[in-house]
């Protein structure tokens, strides 16, 4: 396994200075982001798709140093039903056609949430059974049959226009795709291309395992992102889990995303990688690093220091 870093958390950071300093982590790659929610600091897709020696440059800035770029990313909600939904389809795309001009063959991405029926504006995450009442299973059929299946079907297509191997959905809370039964249930309709980008930190508070989850995905693993998550003791147990406070109100939230190793120990990312590369991932690990207990570069080093002593070589 290789480690890389999103490389957003150094959006205050230049270009040039963002380099220099994944070089003093000690990191082999770089995963930049391209568009969608992110104001994505150092890699625009539609600035770089426009200006080829803008993109010369940067590229060259890149291998100066010895880096890779790991994948690049556009997170956001392609199924949104709004100007937002528009909005992050042409930066998705865009992003796509980019890394297929620099040879770039994974894209790190969302499923995306469409709207429960054509008549609603807001994208609707259905977390509940489809049992009662009634409607629940006409508003499951319409938002895989109608709208996530043609969508994917044509990202796929466009992917293998440009030359991208691998789509990494993260299994990010709020999207249609977000453990393994939604990820199959794409994935066996549009095919493999489709696999998840396996992000510990968002199973950790649905309460599922990510090493199970793991093996429950099993060559479906394209992507990995280092990131953890603290259930917080006393505050889980009154509140559970669902969780809507600020990330950034860290003291009264049920659970927050920390650095590596503040959530779990290094035993159980050991033992996480050493699943991960059993079956058969031996790829890249990116670094995401959102803690707010404590100050940027410490979360970054300290989980750096935690991913290199627990990742397999």
């Amino acid at each position: 396994m290789k480690l890389s870093i999103c490389t957003d958390v150094m959006g205050d950071l230049s270009f040039t200075d963002m380099l220099d300093k994944c070089v003093e982590l000690g990191v082999e790659g770089v995963e930049m982001t391209g568009g969608g929610w992110s104001p994505a600091p150092h890699f625009r897709a539609d600035e770089l798709l426009a200006d080829k020696g803008l993109r010369s440059q940067k590229l060259k800035e890149i291998e100066a140093r010895g880096l890779k770029i790991a994948a690049l990313n556009c997170s956001g909600n392609p199924l949104d039903p709004g100007h937002l939904g528009a909005k992050h389809r042409k930066e998705i795309e865009e992003t796509f056609t980019l890394a297929g001009e620099i040879g770039v063959t994974k894209i790190v991405t969302m499923s995306g949430l469409p709207a429960a029926a054509p008549e609603d504006t807001v994208p609707n995450w259905l977390t509940y059974t489809k049992s009662w009442p009634a409607e629940m299973p006409e508003r499951d059929r319409y938002q895989w049959e109608d709208c996530a299946f043609p969508y994917w079907h044509g990202i796929v297509d466009h992917a293998k226009k440009v030359g991208v191997e691998k789509i990494a959905l993260e299994n990010f809370s709020a999207m249609l795709v977000w453990n393994p039964d939604t990820l199959f249930r794409l994935r066996n309709e549009v095919g493999p291309m489709v696999g998840m980008n396996l992000d510990p930190s968002h199973l950790f508070w649905k309460g599922a395992c990510p090493i199970a989850v793991a093996r429950a995905l099993g060559d479906a693993i394209h992507h990995v992102h280092g990131k953890d998550t603290r259930i917080e003791r006393g505050l889980a147990d009154v509140n559970g889990l669902l969780e809507m406070r600020e990330v950034t109100d860290v003291a009264n939230r049920a659970w927050n995303y920390v650095a590596v190793g503040a959530g779990h120990d290094l035993q159980w990312w050991k033992e996480f990688f050493s699943v991960v590369g059993m079956l058969g991932y031996n790829d890249w690990v990116s670094l995401e690093m959102e803690d707010f207990t404590m100050s940027t570069n410490a979360g970054i080093q300290s989980s750096i220091d935690a991913l290199q002593a627990t990742i397999i070589r």
